[in-house]
């Protein structure tokens, strides 16, 4: 544990901070990407349900878990945060066949269709068990019901696409290679494996839909073995104190994007957890929309959101 003090507050600023908890899948996969670059971080554990006030002094009001912190740049959405990763510490990279654009691909199969079957595998498996507060806190974030009935009677179903979806990987190792694209494990990985180990962490019965199909049991286990890097820990109150220790990297607007350059926007996710994060778009690309703000304990912060599955939307 980093204690709050004047000395690791420095160090702190220099760390990769991952705002997180543990039984989070995205959490998971941002972990294995951290293992394959054997990175050392550390963890900032969050509230699995709101209220996160420390999170939102961060963020301004995106919620969804995990969020990376560098400094006092804020990354949203496990797909630009393993972006931005291999932006910063390119070797061992997560693309080792070059393959970037298909693999970051990937997560637009497994963040959806792969991951709602797994959710309702896993929940329709636990039923009634589910806490009353994460019921509610969850229908919030999404803006539908919560419905441990009919998840319920979905299970069939559910388990028959997700065995569907882990037959895919399965195809993909048929050759005897040890990890999808090869000989070393990369993104692909990360974004196939966090599901199945969602299922299996937390509805161990569930895996039986998907363990005996050829080669993945081996596989799942040699992800397994990749670990998280060099995991430490630090409080959330470091995490804050580390924004006010740092000055926002250099960012610079996509020419396509001129003509909001400075301008007060909000950018909010399309699917769920729609809280719309305000400020000054300081910064773009084609992958991304970087929004300044300033927060009374946090002071200066650039906000990182992803363009697939965000929108912008202009100040009047």
């Amino acid at each position: 544990m980093l204690p709050p003090t004047s000395s690791n507050r420095k160090r702190t600023a220099m760390t990769i901070l991952l705002h997180q908890y543990d039984s989070s899948p995205f959490s998971e996969k941002v972990r294995v990407c951290l293992g394959i670059k054997q990175l050392a971080w550390a963890a900032v554990d969050q509230p699995v349900i709101m209220p996160k006030p420390d999170l939102l002094a961060l963020t301004g009001a995106y919620r969804r878990i995990p969020v990376m912190q560098i400094g006092a740049d804020i990354y949203c959405d496990s797909v630009l945060i393993v972006r931005e990763l291999e932006r910063r510490f390119p070797s061992p990279s997560l693309f080792p066949t070059g393959s970037t654009g298909l693999d970051q691909a990937l997560a637009q199969w497994t963040d959806r269709s792969f991951f709602q079957a797994a959710v309702g595998v896993i929940f329709g498996g636990l039923g009634d068990k589910v806490d009353p507060a994460f019921r509610a806190d969850r229908e919030k974030l999404s803006g539908a019901p919560f419905n441990p009935e009919a998840m319920a009677a979905a299970v069939p179903y559910m388990a028959a696409q997700l065995r569907s979806h882990a037959a895919l990987v399965s195809d993909q190792l048929a050759d005897g290679r040890a990890f999808l694209t090869g000989d070393r494990p990369g993104l692909a990985d990360a974004n196939a494996f966090y599901n199945l180990w969602f299922v299996r962490s937390f509805h161990a019965p569930a895996a039986d839909a998907f363990l005996d199909l050829p080669g993945l049991a081996a596989w799942y286990d040699r992800v397994v073995a990749i670990g998280h890097g060099d995991r430490g820990a630090a409080t959330r109150e470091d995490a804050i104190a580390a924004v006010r220790d740092a000055t926002p990297a250099p960012a610079s607007v996509d020419p396509a994007d001129q003509a909001l350059a400075g301008r007060n926007v909000t950018v909010a996710a399309t699917d769920y957890g729609r809280d719309p994060v305000a400020g000054r778009l300081v910064g773009s690309s084609p992958h991304h929309w970087s929004i300044a703000r300033e927060d009374d304990r946090a002071g200066s912060v650039v906000v990182h959101l992803p363009r697939l599955g965000f929108a912008l939307t202009p100040a009047h």
